[in-house]
């Protein structure tokens, strides 16, 4: 089923209950080019704590390079980024993650020679004190700190029902598990916002109903703010609570679901068609 289709028998969705909080993230007047190319023009949304956060549009619509301006992977030439109070004109990737910001890429970008287990620990890198000899001898405050850390990551591995892949290397999973490590490693960063780049891009029908439990299962029992691109509109209408809407780099909508399916911008882009 083609994307416009999706967009316009997506079932609306519903409430969960959740209760929303004050704005996190705030992108104000975000411009990108490349050389001559303009990738993102003059774009503006926010994003509020607790909250799953869509953004969507036809390919090329500059979803990626929206994930990658707020991660510090790209740095706009206009425009700023608030976290939490606090206005960036630049931040770098180390930056962000440090701030609570995770992100997981439509590329899976796993080691994959490595196990499920050590895959994960590589998130909490950034939560380890011991410094590299320390570790390396296991002397004990680090042999202590390791302990604590795979306890962490053994909580991630049994929230996303993959004990039994705990030592396979991932290189031998299926794509469907790959992107649940992929998932986990993020969520062992313990971030307030997590950013997923088509976190269902490439699964089967039962692999994408697992996902969004996980997804809707972070959003609810970790309190993890969720901002995600994503094609399948069945699955963007289902479970985000806003949707920010992009075509050719610039903001054609930003609502709730409904607004945002009956906006004959967006009815336009994906269609062609107002009509």
């Amino acid at each position: 089923m083609s994307e416009a289709s999706q967009l316009a028998d997506a079932p609306a969705a519903s409430g969960t209950g959740r209760k929303i909080g004050e704005v996190i993230l705030d992108v104000q007047n975000i411009s990108l080019a490349f050389g001559g190319v303009k990738a993102l023009t003059d774009i503006s949304f926010n994003v509020k704590e607790h909250e799953i956060r869509a953004i969507i549009g036809p390919n090329g619509a500059g979803k990626s390079s929206m994930l990658n301006c707020i991660n510090g992977v790209y740095q706009p030439q206009h425009g700023s980024i608030t976290f939490r109070g606090k206005t960036f004109d630049h931040m770098n990737s180390h930056e962000v993650a440090v701030m609570g910001v995770a992100r997981t890429f439509q590329n899976l970008a796993l080691f994959k020679g490595m196990s499920v287990l050590d895959n994960i620990m590589t998130g909490r890198n950034l939560r380890i004190k011991s410094n590299l000899f320390m570790q390396a001898l296991r002397i004990g405050p680090a042999e202590r700190e390791e302990m604590r850390h795979r306890e962490f990551v053994e909580h991630i591995i049994d929230f996303l029902e993959i004990q039994p892949y705990r030592k396979t290397p991932v290189g031998q999973l299926p794509y469907g598990l790959q992107k649940r490590v992929d998932l986990g490693r993020a969520l062992a960063m313990e971030p307030q916002v997590l950013l997923l780049d088509e976190p269902m891009a490439g699964m089967n029908v039962e692999e994408k109903q697992d996902m969004c439990r996980f997804v809707l299962d972070v959003n609810d029992e970790f309190g993890t703010t969720v901002v995600l691109i994503e094609h399948d509109m069945g699955v963007v209408m289902d479970i985000s609570d806003r949707v920010v809407v992009l075509d050719y780099g610039k903001k054609i909508g930003d609502g709730t679901p409904d607004e945002v399916r009956n906006n004959p911008e967006v009815i336009n882009a994906y269609l062609g068609t107002s009509h």
